[in-house]
């Protein structure tokens, strides 16, 4: 009889590529698996997957309460729900899945999407960041097996809790498309449109980058604030706003793009030690790009040379990059190799496995 995992995260499970990948994969490899979620205000119907999908409806939607709710009801459906492993995804469920787990006596996972207590949020919040660095020395000794998005990240947990925390990169379905050699000249971001995330440095950056456009395909945050930075420097012309799109959606218009667009303020560890989705959904779809020149992205580029590295988040140092790909032609040429090459590493075919092993193990 296949064992029963149950994962759990925060959002509504639409848009979450990761845990779309894991729980596919784990579905398909003698496992029975459910992800549970939480149904937001805009929510949209669950596309179909191969494994269950639940998603439980919260009062409060944001700040303590919000965690605290969700923890509560998580709790509640994890004790009267048959599972042997719990996989606890990110810091802000964790909680729920120990406690579970362990009335359970089965098994606790921990997939550290980020360095949750040094999230954008919480920079220059001592005291919640304070509460969750107690709930994450609390907690984490406690679980069964852990991995995290990079090797910076794991390397932390190793150091802070002497944990085995094991690299299981958000490395996308291998791409089999063929380069398109007569694309416009659009330059994509895609993911949360959050603050730090280059954004407004971007717009501004479109006022001095004449014949091409900005793409955004995502929803946040910030997305009043860009929606009033646009019309107050008449950019809609030059801009796109796109909304979120569903996974297959954002492959198309990856695959249509010139480059993407790749860039992070220093907020905090979790930002700075990152190596986000968007950085493979590039090098899938054979779209050089414009990085941050942070740790794991310098690392990426020194070992693919895939695209072009921004060491400080200005408008001038932005514009310039984008002006370096957009008009060296032969450099453009040889990223774009380079990505075509490395996405043949770079996918979750290969990442699966190590995957497999630590589920396997247990």
């Amino acid at each position: 009889m296949s064992k029963k995992i149950i994962c759990t995260v925060t959002n509504d499970l639409v848009y979450d590529q990761r845990m779309q990948r894991i729980c596919t994969s784990l579905q398909g490899n003698s496992f029975s698996v459910e992800l549970v979620g939480r149904t937001l205000e805009r929510s949209v119907t669950l596309p179909r997957s191969t494994f269950k999908q639940t998603r439980l409806t919260c009062y409060f939607n944001k700040g303590f309460l919000f965690y605290a709710e969700y923890n509560i009801r998580l709790f509640i459906f994890l004790l009267f729900n048959s599972f042997d492993i719990v996989c606890g995804c990110d810091l802000d469920t964790l909680p729920a899945a120990v406690l579970a787990a362990k009335i359970k006596r089965k098994k606790v996972v921990y997939d550290a999407h980020e360095y949750f207590p040094e999230s954008p949020e919480l920079i220059g919040k001592p005291k919640k960041q304070a509460f969750w660095l107690l709930l994450e020395k609390i907690l984490i000794p406690r679980v069964d097996a852990m991995y995290t998005v990079t090797a910076s990240i794991a390397k932390i947990f190793v150091k802070k809790y002497n944990v085995d925390a094991k690299l299981i990169r958000n490395l996308p379905i291998k791409d089999k498309v063929k380069l398109n050699n007569n694309k416009q000249a659009i330059l994509l971001y895609q993911g949360a449109v959050n603050i730090g995330r280059g954004i407004n440095e971007m717009l501004l950056a479109m006022l001095k980058i004449e014949n091409a456009s900005f793409w955004i395909a995502g929803d946040g945050d910030e997305m009043q604030h860009v929606q009033h930075s646009i019309k107050e420097l008449q950019l809609e012309n030059k801009v796109k706003l796109l909304g979120k799109k569903l996974p297959t959606d954002l492959q198309k218009i990856t695959q249509q793009s010139f480059i993407g667009i790749n860039l992070l303020e220093n907020r905090g560890l979790s930002y700075y030690y990152s190596l986000g989705n968007k950085t493979f959904d590039y090098i899938q779809a054979g779209v050089p790009q414009i990085m941050i020149g942070f740790p794991e992205y310098i690392a990426l580029n020194k070992q693919y040379n895939i695209g072009v590295l921004v060491d400080e988040m200005t408008v001038e140092h932005i514009v310039n990059a984008i002006q370096i790909l957009l008009n060296d032609k032969v450099l453009y040429r040889k990223l774009q190799e380079n990505c075509m090459q490395a996405r043949k590493e770079l996918c979750w075919q290969n990442e699966e496995m190590k995957l497999l092993t630590i589920y396997n193990s247990l």
